[in-house]
């Protein structure tokens, strides 16, 4: 099962009757309860999105190399 932190017990516990839910923005979370206290535990991420494909809009090239400059869109004009 999945671990979560009790902000009431103030300790990491295992979350008792865990759900998998997906939050509005699509990302997956884990929801339930504390076992001890009653209190809800929520943990973002993990287990739906494992297999789950990239977001759309998201491109399989990397970014160009921090501190390379990029192409400029207009010229440069030399100083005179």
């Amino acid at each position: 099962m999945a671990n979560g932190y009790c902000v009431k017990c103030k300790t990491s516990r295992e979350i008792k009757d865990a759900k998998q839910i997906t939050m509005k923005n699509g990302r997956p979370a884990t929801q339930g309860l504390c076992p001890v206290c009653g209190t809800k535990i929520f943990k973002i991420g993990g287990g739906a999105s494992a297999s789950a494909p990239a977001a759309p809009g998201t491109t399989s090239t990397p970014d160009p190399t921090p501190g390379t400059p990029s192409t400029p869109s207009t010229p440069i004009k030399p100083a005179s």
